[in-house]
């Protein structure tokens, strides 16, 4: 295994892990983009451990538990190697994938870690996360909940998803929390204000997921018929209509600036993530094995904190929401 991936530590004390400093984000192998292929998949998340990538992010709602089962498929004979993150919360009917509700009673946070346990073919998850907040169980009694079993020597570790501040504190005092897993990159940016602050006071690690804005930020999308029929993109706002143009305007401002430095768009992207501090480890999502590369190869490109500005007030606002209006009432919970 390659050692040239430096390492970063999510949580302090009790909850600290160390994972190096570029997980992998590994839902689009299973749903909402197009062009699955599992045999790729599992190419990719080798290649990912062979370069010193130890943080796979699954979550049991990716592909309805699809992703869970390639994931444990793809570290069976490496467990050693690999830190597996998963989420609980989110739950999709079967007939209709869209359709979604939110549990965070108990009862289903035991039955899901259970699955999820199976699916991975695993003894433990070194991670679990509570991937949106429910409105209706006191934050107290799901944490509580999901430390039970890191007692019992199913979870390490405790994180959440998309949770607001007060929320962090509550779950915090309840059991310690290890790190927060929400949307941040150039160009979603709102957690700077307060949830940011908050983890910081509390020593919780940060994970972004999106660091490249979905693919957006790397330059490659330059239509929107870039995106196949199926891709979920399509309905979402950043990418729909007026505002896909206008955005376009940013991955213009980047690549010029990633041409200054060196690197590509998305290694520029994701070293700007990266540079945000020593406890920020994200977690861009692939599904080819020389995306990781290049992802991994983002650690090599230095940011002053000059640069880090520049790059921030060079960008055009950005249009459209991260979600529609459903999903962005589940975020921030």
């Amino acid at each position: 295994m390659s050692t040239s991936l430096p390492t970063r530590t999510l949580g302090t004390g009790e909850a600290a892990l160390t994972v190096g400093a570029v997980g992998l984000g590994c839902m689009g192998m299973s749903d909402f983009y197009a062009g699955r292929d599992d045999e790729r998949s599992v190419r990719t998340i080798h290649r990912a451990i062979d370069v010193g990538v130890s943080l796979l992010d699954t979550a049991d709602m990716y592909g309805i538990g699809k992703n869970e089962d390639l994931v444990g498929r793809a570290i069976a004979d490496r467990r050693d190697a690999v830190i597996v993150a998963t989420k609980f919360a989110i739950v999709r009917d079967a007939n209709d994938p869209t359709v979604r509700g939110v549990d965070g009673s108990p009862e289903y946070v035991r039955s899901a870690a259970e699955a999820s346990l199976r699916r991975l073919g695993l003894d433990h998850i070194d991670l679990y996360y509570q991937h949106r907040v429910d409105p209706k169980v006191p934050i107290e009694e799901t944490v509580g909940a999901m430390g039970e079993l890191v007692s019992a020597g199913k979870v390490r570790f405790l994180g959440l998803s998309e949770a607001a501040p007060e929320t962090i504190r509550r779950a915090h005092a309840t059991h310690p929390i290890t790190a927060l897993q929400t949307e941040y990159s150039l160009w979603s940016r709102e957690l700077e204000e307060e949830i940011l602050p908050t983890i910081r006071e509390l020593g919780i690690g940060l994970v972004p997921y999106s660091p490249l804005g979905r693919g957006f930020l790397s330059g490659a999308i330059k239509s929107v018929d870039d995106l196949a029929p199926d891709d979920y993109r399509r309905v979402s706002p950043r990418f729909a209509g007026a505002n896909f143009a206008k955005n376009l305007a940013v991955v213009d401002v980047l690549e010029q600036l990633a041409k200054d430095k060196g690197c590509t768009t998305s290694q520029l992207a994701l070293a700007w993530v990266l540079s945000q501090g020593e406890d920020v480890v994200p977690i861009p999502g692939t599904t080819r094995p020389e995306r990781v590369d290049e992802n991994v190869a983002a650690v090599e490109v230095a940011l002053s904190a000059d640069d880090r500005a520049q790059i921030a007030d060079a960008l055009p606002p950005i249009a459209g929401d991260r979600y529609d209006a459903a999903g962005m009432q589940a975020v921030n919970g």
